[in-house]
This record gives structure tokens, C-alpha cells and sequence, in this order.
């Protein structure tokens, strides 16, 4: 059985239950209220209270949508209908009580009660409060209709204090689940601005790619007829790859009722890299190699795909910025404790450090690392070039 089928099935007991224990109470309401000799006057004295607990049900047994507006109403209405009946027995008996009867109404008494936990859990924010104080003087006040005794003025407390218990419970559970809405809402816009990161590093790669290729096919039309041909073919390919991965992430920044655990992108990871490299080879004229030291398979998925992007943005940086490049290498290494990841070229041209540039490519991949405890440095090369490097942390177990 999933969890929520195991929530509904708890939820469907705490129905049951909770009916159960109030016929019950209305049993022995009706039982104590006709014992006495003056049984039709008791009976018909009784049909209000009992009324009252009756029409409770519809208000505590259901489960209601958060902020109802219908909930506190119908609440109000019926604690002052309540307080009404009580406040014409007290007048009427000049406080010695005519309920003829040995009991007030428990049935009611705890209606209400419940009555106030679910406004205190589910109303509208404006008006649950007064739903809910009218609702708990309802229910401390209801033992005065038997008589004014301080036994039942401590009956009245004792109520009073299990109607603020049902408030508390109530504000509890909804400041929980408020906590859980604020949670949920924020994992959604850190996934959104995730998306926007990831919109960058795809597509940026890709249409740099296109960009690269048609340039080139444009100069070797006269020349060499086929290789315009496998050039179209190759921006065909990497256009219909950028249009489906936008269409996939626009499409869940366009949904606000996304789930949480929706896939921020193409979960492509250092295991794919050669096709990465493969499509960067046939775009430019720099060919890249990649060299991997170490099992790179069963990596958390995150540091996967962090590495991914990693080089790809070198390789996007390189195709940009490194026209003369004549080699790239994409290193790979896997230490027990590291997964160590460089993108060196050759190229001659002049660049600038991430930190200094304005592109968001560099920028979001460097928060990318750092949110996973790593680091990144880009800068030129000892010999020449330039270099990019990143840094994972493992964890233990992991790198075990």
C-alpha cells in the first residue's frame, strides 16, 4: 500500500472512530434526558441540543479544504445558535436549570469541540479566530443550562480548556503544513532558476554549434558541395536537440503547478561524454580528446551531471572564444575522495576570467560547483592555452 492510500486509510479510521464516540454520546444524552418521571417534557427540551450536536457532523467529519471560507461561517452561525438555546434555558430557569436532565448535552459538547479544531485547522485566516473563540465559549458556558453549581462551572472550564487543546492542535497542524507549502514553494523556485542555468548550458552549446557550422558551410559551398550537406545535416540535428530541450524546460517554468520532483533537464552525466565531444568534433575545427582515469560509473547523480556541464561550457567556451585552437583535451580523473575534471585547448586568443565576465555560463556553473562543495578555476594555461577546472567532493561512502 503507498503512503498516501496509507494517509486516506488513517484518515477514513479517525472518521469512523470519531462517528463511533459520538453516537455514543448522543445515546447516553438521550438515555440521561428521559430517566426522569417528566419524560415527554425532557424529550422535547432535549430535541434542540440534540439537533445542534447533529448539525456539528457535517462541519468536523469531512475533510475541508485549506482556507474554506463556508467552514467558519457555518461555524459561526452554529456557536451563536448555541449560545442562544443556553442563554434562553438560563434566563428561562432563573439559573437553577429546566434541562431536566443529567446531562447538558455531551454529544453537543463535543461536536462543537470538534468543530473547533477543524476551523482552526482548515478556515479562512480572517475568519477562524472568531469562529472559533465563539465555537469555545459555546462549549464553556453549555453546563449552565443544567444549573449553576461549581461543579458544573469546573465542568464548564474543563470544556473550555479541551476546546483551546482542539485550537491548539489544530493551529499546529496548520503552521506544519504551511511550513510544508513554503518548502515545496521553494524547492520549486530554486528548480526554476535551475532550469534557467541549464536553458543557458544547453542551448548556449548547442546554437554556438549551429552558428559555427553554417559560418563554416557558407565558405566551402564552392568548393566542396558535400561537405555543405553534412554541415545542414549536422545543424539539423543539433536544432532539433535545442528545440526539444526547450520545449522541455520552458514547459515546466510555464507550469506553476509542477511537482517538485519534476526533471530539471536532461540528465546527461560524465558517462555520455563521448557523444558530447563527438558532436563538438564535427563543428569545429579543433578536434577534442578525452582521457578518463578511473570508474567514472555509480557517481551521485548531481556530481554527474555537474561534470557534464562543466565540460560542456569548456567546450562552448572554447568553440567561442578559441577560433585557432587546434586541440582540446577533456581529462576525467576519479581519486577516492575527488572527481577531478579539465578542459584544456590551445587557442591563442586572449580571454577573460569568469569572474570579470559577463556571460552567464561561467558564472552559474561556478554556483553550481560551489553549491556541491567544490571548486572551479578558469584561467590561462602554463604553456599556453586555456584551462578550466573543476573539482567534486566524494562523499565516504561513495568514494568508498
Amino acid at each position: 500500500m503507498s503512503a498516501p492510500d496509507l494517509r486516506r486509510l488513517w484518515v477514513r479510521l479517525a472518521q469512523a472512530a470519531g462517528l463511533a464516540a459520538f453516537v455514543l454520546l448522543a445515546l447516553f444524552d438521550f438515555t440521561a434526558s428521559t430517566a426522569d418521571d417528566r419524560r415527554f417534557v425532557a424529550l422535547l427540551l432535549l430535541l434542540v441540543p440534540m439537533g445542534l450536536a447533529a448539525a456539528t457532523v457535517p462541519l468536523w467529519l469531512p475533510v475541508h479544504q485549506p482556507g474554506s471560507r463556508r467552514l467558519p461561517v457555518a461555524a459561526l452561525a452554529l456557536a451563536c445558535a448555541s449560545l442562544a438555546v443556553t442563554a434562553g434555558v438560563v434566563l428561562l430557569s432563573g439559573g437553577a436549570g429546566i434541562m431536566l436532565a443529567r446531562t447538558w448535552g455531551l454529544a453537543e459538547s463535543a461536536g462543537l469541540i470538534g468543530v473547533v479544531f477543524v476551523v482552526s485547522r482548515w478556515g479562512a485566516p480572517r475568519l477562524a479566530p472568531w469562529a472559533a473563540v465563539a465555537a469555545g465559549l459555546a462549549v464553556a458556558v453549555m453546563p449552565l443550562r443544567v444549573g449553576t453549581d461549581s461543579l458544573l462551572v469546573i465542568f464548564g472550564l474543563l470544556q473550555a480548556l479541551a476546546a483551546a487543546g482542539a485550537a491548539g492542535v489544530g493551529l499546529y497542524l496548520r503552521v506544519i503544513a504551511a511550513g510544508r507549502a513554503r518548502a515545496i514553494a521553494l524547492v520549486r523556485a530554486e528548480q526554476r532558476a535551475e532550469f534557467a542555468r541549464d536553458l543557458h548550458d544547453f542551448i548556449a552549446h548547442h546554437v554556438t554549434g549551429i552558428v559555427v557550422q553554417a559560418q563554416g558551410a557558407r565558405f566551402v559551398a564552392e568548393q566542396d558541395p558535400q561537405r555543405v550537406i553534412v554541415a545542414l545535416e549536422q545543424i539539423e540535428r543539433a536544432g532539433a536537440e535545442t528545440m526539444a530541450s526547450m520545449r522541455r524546460m520552458v514547459g515546466i517554468l510555464r507550469n506553476p503547478d509542477a511537482p517538485p520532483d519534476a526533471p530539471l533537464a536532461p540528465l546527461a552525466g560524465v558517462t555520455e561524454l563521448e557523444p558530447l565531444l563527438t558532436g563538438f568534433n564535427g563543428a569545429a575545427n579543433a578536434p577534442a580528446r578525452l582521457h578518463v582515469d578511473g570508474d567514472l560509473t555509480g557517481l551521485p547523480v548531481e556530481v554527474s551531471t555537474s561534470a557534464y556541464r562543466v565540460v560542456m561550457e569548456g567546450l562552448t567556451n572554447t568553440r567561442q572564444h578559441a577560433p585557432d585552437a587546434r586541440s582540446v583535451d577533456v581529462v576525467v580523473r576519479r581519486t577516492p575522495d575527488w572527481l577531478l575534471v579539465r578542459v584544456a585547448d590551445d587557442g591563442a586568443s586572449p580571454r577573460t576570467a569568469p569572474a570579470r565576465g559577463h556571460g552567464f555560463g561561467l558564472i552559474g556553473l561556478t554556483e553550481r560547483v560551489r553549491a556541491l562543495g567544490g571548486t572551479i578555476t578558469a584561467g590561462p594555461g602554463v604553456v599556453g592555452g586555456w584551462v578550466l577546472d573543476a573539482a567534486f567532493p566524494l562523499p565516504a561512502a561513495v568514494a568508498r
